[in-house]
């Protein structure tokens, strides 16, 4: 039988949703502090359903740079974050959420856009009253559009820089 819900519990549930979503929104607003504030300075990674590879461990200076600088090529992009199932104990918790991110670039090389769905698998702490992403699972179930957008919207950054 599942624990009543406390206000306490509640509080944390509307604090992780509100982490989650604002993964989300530093990233189609190109607010890279406001992406950076929603992880731990070490963070467990696995994108392997995306990119292949291992698992890894980075920091998130790091990681939120290398987020920049491939996605900032892109006219638009615009990522969902939806059904946010969390768990909370005591100061961990994990917020399951489905995701469906597009990606649009004018482009004359193919289709315009690329856009996959799934989910992911955020593990939270809280440390100082603030809850933050450790761990950072994606699981890509779909996607459709032109993948090598990617390729050139990195260039279209790095023409920029």
């Amino acid at each position: 039988m599942p624990k009543p819900l406390t206000q306490e519990t509640l509080i944390a549930r509307a604090e992780i949703s509100e982490v989650v979503i604002r993964y989300a929104t530093g990233i189609d607003r190109r607010d890279w502090a406001l992406y950076r504030s929603c992880f731990a300075d070490q963070i467990d990674l696995d994108f392997t359903s995306w990119s292949g590879g291992e698992p890894s461990k980075i920091a998130a200076d790091q990681w939120v740079t290398g987020v920049r600088d491939g996605l900032s090529g892109f006219d638009a992009t615009h990522h969902v974050s939806s059904n946010h199932v969390i768990t909370v104990e005591d100061d961990q918790a994990t917020c399951v959420s489905y995701m469906v991110a597009y990606h649009l670039l004018a482009t004359s090389m193919g289709e315009n856009i690329f856009t996959l769905g799934g989910y992911y698998t955020n593990r939270l702490r809280r440390h100082a009253g603030e809850w933050k992403i450790h761990n950072c699972k994606l699981t890509v179930t779909w996607a459709t559009g032109n993948r090598h957008l990617f390729e050139l919207a990195r260039e279209h950054w790095n023409a920029k820089k």
